[in-house]
């Protein structure tokens, strides 16, 4: 298990090919999970965790693991299970969301498969609001199940999700030219678009969402043979990069490479983060690239090229 993720590093050309590999693993019964391998920084069996006062009850404690403390989460207490017993025998998946760390407490880990994200799709859609799916995918005939991540730690610790007040006073000034374009948002948790809505609500535009990217581009290019050019209409779209049927770096790409959509200013806005994003940023061609979430960073870089677009 120790050496599941040596070859990480040479996996980076998978993304912006519409391809990833997934982590797999399962909690307290036979279902399987996977968990974005770019998202894992180490997976290792279950140390002894140590109980702190005022801990969330998800959390079953915390990790002292290479000079850092990290909060373990019972993933599967957390998605309505029950908890995982076996700890001594259980496995914690180091991985960082949103700027931090976090270990994710699992019943065991397997193995890690090569797909195509046009094989990984949204959740039937009976799954309903209280789902903590954000996508699913077919494995040897078998299903599995893609995490809401984002939606889990929310609950276990809620984002500030506006603007501080003072800034977005500022924000909400802009050129009588953008008075009717939209912002368009493409992200496939439920948390993260309320989120991008709520924090990007202080620019005073109206904003457009879509679920994934092959959505995404089909609405965008839908405006654009209303307009002529989708910058008519939309003033920028802030992109999540993992999303179910297309990624964020592919639609980055298509957009780039269509004519009537070319002109359009691109925020990658994910939780990945790290150097290696950033170069993919500028392989795909997109314009910016923030790392979730801080509504004020998002709504300031958002502005700025709002701003770029009346210029043109």
């Amino acid at each position: 298990m120790a050496g599941i993720l040596d070859s990480v590093n040479q996996r980076t050309q998978l993304v912006g090919q519409n391809r990833l590999e997934l982590l797999l693993f399962k909690l307290n019964n036979r279902q399987r999970y996977g968990i974005n391998v770019f998202k894992v920084r180490e997976v290792l069996q279950c140390p002894p965790l140590t109980s702190m006062p005022k801990l969330n009850k998800l959390v079953r404690g915390v990790a002292h693991i290479r000079g850092q403390t990290i909060s373990v989460i019972d993933m599967s207490m957390a998605t309505g299970g029950r908890k995982i017993e076996d700890i001594k025998n259980a496995f914690i998946v180091i991985a960082e969301y949103n700027r931090s760390v976090q270990g994710f407490l699992v019943g065991s880990v397997e193995r890690i498969i090569n797909i195509n994200w046009e094989a990984i799709l949204p959740p039937p859609e009976g799954a309903g609001k209280a789902s903590y799916l954000t996508a699913v995918t077919e494995v040897d005939g078998e299903l599995i199940e893609i995490l809401d991540v984002e939606k889990i730690l929310n609950e276990i610790a809620p984002a500030r999700e506006v603007v501080r007040e003072d800034m977005a006073e500022e924000l909400a000034k802009h050129d009588a030219s953008l008075d009717d374009k939209i912002i368009f948002i493409a992200d496939d948790s439920s948390v993260a678009r309320s989120q991008v809505k709520k924090a990007l609500s202080s620019l005073g535009l109206e904003i457009e969402a879509a679920k994934d990217g092959r959505e995404a581009l089909e609405r965008l290019k839908e405006i654009a043979s209303e307009t002529g050019d989708v910058t008519d209409k939309v003033g920028v779209i802030v992109s999540d990069i993992e999303m179910p049927e297309m990624d964020g770096y592919t639609l980055t790409a298509e957009i780039k490479s269509t004519p009537e959509l070319a002109k359009l200013h691109v925020v990658l806005h994910t939780s990945l983060s790290g150097v290696f994003n950033q170069a993919m940023v500028k392989k795909v061609g997109a314009d910016d690239f923030i790392a979730k979430f801080h509504p004020d960073e998002l709504a300031t870089a958002v502005k700025k090229w709002l701003d770029k677009s009346a210029e043109n």
